[in-house]
C-alpha cells in the first residue's frame, strides 16, 4: 500500500493527493499521514464520497495515519463533493434552491465591533427564516467561530440545518483557531469542496 507523508501540507492537498494515488491502476489502497484533525475529516469524506473504506489511528503526538481501501465503503456521501453536475443541466439543478451564503467574519459590516456581532446573529436568524433556506452557508477564517460551541449563532445554524441547508466550516480555518474539537453544527470542508460548491451555485451571498 503506498504511503503518502502529507504532514505540514494544507487542504485540499491531502484528499487530492490520495484520490489521485487511488486512481492508479494497481492501487489497492493508500495510507495517508496528516498532522490535523480536519485534514482526517477531509480525507474520511473523500473516501466515503468514492466508495472506499476508511479508518485512521494516531500516528505519535500530534499525527494521524490515515488508511483508503478500495472498494469496502457505502457510496452515497452528501457533503459539498458530492453535489451533481452535468453539462447544460445548471438552470434545472439550480430551480427552486437557494443561493450559497459564505460568512468570512464572525462580526457583520465595518465600524464598531459589538455592534457588528449583533448584526450577523440578525442576519443568520433571518437567513433560517427564509423559504427556501440556502442551499448552503459555508463558513472561512472567522467565520468559524460561529459554528462553534458557545456561539450564540448556533441554534439559528441548527434550524437552518433542519430545513435542508448544508453548514460548512473551513478545515483550515477550524484547525488554525483550534475549532476542529468543538465544531457545534455542520461538517468540515475542505477548499476544493468548497470551490466546487460555489461554482455550482444558483446564486452566492458574501459578508
Amino acid at each position: 500500500m503506498k504511503i503518502l507523508d502529507m504532514r505540514g501540507r494544507p487542504c485540499p492537498i491531502p484528499a487530492v493527493n490520495a484520490k489521485k494515488a487511488l486512481a492508479e491502476h494497481d492501487a489497492a489502497g493508500v495510507a495517508v499521514l496528516v498532522d490535523n484533525m480536519a485534514a482526517v475529516q477531509n480525507l474520511e469524506k473523500m473516501a466515503k464520497g468514492t466508495g472506499c473504506g476508511f479508518s485512521y489511528t494516531r500516528d505519535g503526538a500530534s499525527g494521524y495515519k490515515v488508511t483508503i481501501v478500495k472498494g469496502t465503503g457505502a457510496q452515497g456521501f452528501d457533503g459539498p463533493e458530492a453535489v451533481p453536475n452535468t453539462a447544460g443541466g445548471a438552470a434545472a439543478e439550480n430551480a427552486g434552491r437557494g443561493p450559497v451564503v459564505l460568512i468570512t467574519s464572525d462580526s457583520m459590516g465595518r465600524g464598531a465591533e459589538e455592534l457588528g456581532r449583533l448584526l450577523v446573529k440578525g442576519f443568520i436568524f433571518s437567513l433560517s427564516q427564509l423559504n427556501p433556506p440556502p442551499e448552503a452557508v459555508i463558513f472561512l477564517n472567522g467565520g468559524a467561530r460561529l459554528t462553534a460551541d458557545g456561539a450564540n449563532t448556533v441554534p439559528d445554524l441548527k434550524i437552518l440545518e433542519g430545513k435542508g441547508a448544508g453548514i460548512y466550516t473551513c478545515g483550515t480555518c477550524a484547525d488554525y483557531y483550534k475549532l476542529t474539537e468543538s465544531l457545534a453544527v455542520g461538517s468540515i470542508a475542505d477548499m476544493m469542496a468548497i470551490t466546487s460548491r460555489l461554482a455550482k451555485a444558483s446564486g452566492i451571498i458574501t459578508i
